[in-house]
């Protein structure tokens, strides 16, 4: 059955005409705008473009704002598919974050069991197809009440690249594109619904390469120098390295080229490590020890190495003044609610989830408000240094799903993923409405800001001074 049809029956969409939008009530707008939401989150599903490849699906987001009268300024930053969409003037500015890339070496039918789709290299195993129609929605309901109330300010959507590995909103940073904005909002797909104050770890990733001399390995193998045994080596080095690292630390790698024949010594070979610690210190700490483990790998081996910097992300700074209200919006909205065909659909779903499933019943639930530790990273952290940021995670995934899986690329492209999209959309397009009327939560925000960076603080990315890697993911 095509998705089109799964969505026909969704009771998202069932049988009635869409509602009248109510240009004073953003949740009401987005309410109204659920088929335009799931269309768009659907057409990313399908198109699943990869890191700085999004060109139909950044052109798709920059298309719908554009016919809501937006002013689109696209390829910032140097980054072809990065834009900024604006409406409004005067007063302060809110910025609504949007991602749109997909993960490359995974990809899934809107099956409830594993159903791989043939000639389909990526998939959207985080849910940004999500992201971006959730946030292409908030920003415009926040675009009508603003005409219709006729409240000063601007809001702007930011269509954010590369967030897997790319870090697109390092670049926008970097470049100064959140200079002027009062506060950034985001959001991400999940199992469950928070706007719990989590942070996120600092991390970066290089891939090294190594060089060596080909030569038959069997007829000639004291010619050969392998590069393969060049990543091999660091990799085992690496691999001792992960004792003595801090608890909260992380590091991963895949080799990504070994050679191509068992009896020719390769001459060339290429290794893609991360990362990750809470404090971008941690991080260089052990980025100097994986450099010197990569040189220690080249000269016991015979072989040459080099590294490139791909991306580099710092921590999330949260801001609990700003969590603290978005927890409230979202209890506002509540939860998502299954169907009887969604239910179903979702216990076929989580036979395969083992003992990680919880209950269906926890996607209508709001999670308790905390401050905590998350051990994922994202680009969001750096703009979270730039300006005071808020973000919400909503159930769009089936209780007990990991993102970066096929369960996830499943759910993110049916009609569970757009109801947890809804719940996304409303929690930010009241949010925002609120810091447009409210100077006093804007100025508490900025108060906390700025004790959290520090007097002296100053922005540096981990990424050093690179241009963006725009070929990255070719």
């Amino acid at each position: 059955m095509k998705l089109f049809a799964r969505l026909a029956c969704s009771a998202l969409l069932i049988g009635a005409a869409p509602l009248a939008a109510d240009n004073h009530d953003p949740a009401a707008t987005v309410e109204a705008e659920a088929e335009r939401t799931a269309r768009v989150a659907q057409q990313l599903w399908e198109m699943a473009e990869l890191g700085y490849l999004e060109t139909q699906s950044s052109g798709l987001l920059q298309s719908e704002l554009a016919g809501e009268g937006f002013n689109i300024t696209g390829g910032i930053a140097e980054i072809p598919t990065a834009f900024v969409a604006e409406w409004g003037e005067g007063g302060p500015v809110i910025a609504i974050l949007a991602e749109m890339d997909a993960l490359p070496g995974i990809n899934q039918s809107a099956s409830a069991t594993r159903d791989p789709v043939d000639g389909k290299h990526a998939g959207h195993a985080c849910g940004h197809n999500l992201f971006g129609a959730g946030s292409l929605t908030a920003a415009i309901a926040v675009k009508r009440w603003l005409e219709a109330t006729g409240t000063p300010g601007r809001i702007r959507l930011y269509g954010t690249p590369a967030e897997e590995g790319g870090s697109g909103k390092v670049y926008m940073t970097r470049a100064g594109m959140f200079d002027d904005v009062d506060v950034a909002i985001h959001w991400h797909a999940d199992d469950e619904n928070s706007a719990a104050a989590r942070t996120s770890l600092a991390n970066r990733s290089a891939k090294f390469r190594f060089t060596g001399i080909s030569a038959h390995a069997a007829g000639a193998p004291e010619r050969g120098r392998s590069a393969l045994d060049g990543a091999e080596a660091m990799n085992m080095m690496a691999n001792m390295l992960h004792e003595h690292m801090p608890q909260d630390a992380r590091m991963h790698y895949v080799i990504t080229s070994g050679g191509n024949a068992p009896n020719v010594v390769p001459d060339f070979a290429e290794v893609f490590y991360y990362v990750r610690h809470p404090d971008p210190e941690g991080v260089e700490q052990i980025w100097t020890r994986l450099e010197n483990a990569a040189r220690g790998a080249a000269m016991g081996t015979g072989t040459e190495v080099e590294w490139e910097v791909i991306h580099g992300n710092n921590p999330l700074l949260v801001n609990e003044t700003l969590a603290k209200v978005m927890d409230q919006k979202l209890r506002v909205v509540g939860g998502v609610e299954y169907d009887a065909e969604e239910r179903a659909w979702a216990e076929k779903l989580q036979e395969s989830l083992g003992d990680a499933a919880k209950p269906l019943a926890s996607a209508a639930e709001i999670g308790a408000y905390n401050k905590s530790l998350g051990y994922g990273s994202t680009d969001v952290g750096d703009v979270s240094w730039a300006t005071p940021t808020v973000g919400v995670r909503t159930a769009t995934w089936v209780p007990g799903t990991s993102a970066h899986s096929w369960q996830a690329v499943a759910s993110s492209g049916h009609s569970i993923g757009h109801k947890g999209t809804q719940v996304a959309a409303k929690a930010m397009a009241l949010m925002a409405t609120e810091l447009f009327t409210n100077p006093d939560l804007r100025a508490a925000a900025r108060a906390e800001f700025d004790r959290s960076r520090g007097e002296n603080y100053e922005y540096k990315s981990l990424l050093g001074d690179r241009d963006p890697p725009l070929d990255y993911r070719k």
